[in-house]
């Protein structure tokens, strides 16, 4: 009969190669998580930035043209009402006019937009971050164990090398 459960193996039984091979496993594992946190980091930022935009649309900017100096998924206007640059691709922007300031449109991910309500939006993008939120903090407690084993792993090495050195200085005396 096998287990679902995964054998747990003392590392201080294991011999310096075993050692390695399981720190080099481990510097993967790190080097992994911590991409994955920087890049839920990002997108934590430009769902932030995301609902600021939201609130910078507002009925007194309708009909104005205006300038945005933040670059976004959206357009959107600043506080003094002037001006807007609609993204058309990551770096090509035209200028436009707010004509509708109750509905924006969300990009809710691979290509796809939804026309929604202004609170519709604030209430999505505050899920959505809030969701990467909860994840980041997962995330972090699981790379602060995987450190903790690199720590313990990497004493226990050291150890083993110390007595191997000092083994090996007995016999050549």
């Amino acid at each position: 009969m096998t287990s679902s459960q995964p054998q747990q193996i003392n590392i201080a039984d294991l011999d310096i190669q075993q050692l390695a091979d399981v720190r080099r496993q481990l510097e993967e594992e790190l080097n992994h998580l911590t991409s994955s946190f920087a890049q839920l980091k990002q997108a934590q930022s430009k769902f932030k930035s995301c609902l600021e935009n939201v609130d910078e649309v507002k009925p007194k900017n309708a009909g104005k043209s205006c300038l945005s100096l933040r670059v976004n998924r959206w357009s959107m206007c600043d506080s003094l009402g002037t001006t807007i640059l609609v993204p058309l691709t990551n770096s090509l922007y035209v200028p436009g006019k707010l004509s509708d300031t109750e509905h924006v449109i969300v990009d809710i991910g691979t290509g796809y937009y939804v026309k929604k309500t202004r609170a519709e939006a604030t209430k999505y993008y505050k899920a959505k971050a809030e969701f990467i939120h909860t994840n980041l903090e997962t995330l972090s407690d699981t790379i602060q164990k995987k450190q903790d084993n690199m720590n313990y792993l990497m004493n226990v090495l050291q150890a083993k090398l110390q007595a191997q050195a000092q083994g090996s200085s007995k016999s050549a005396s």
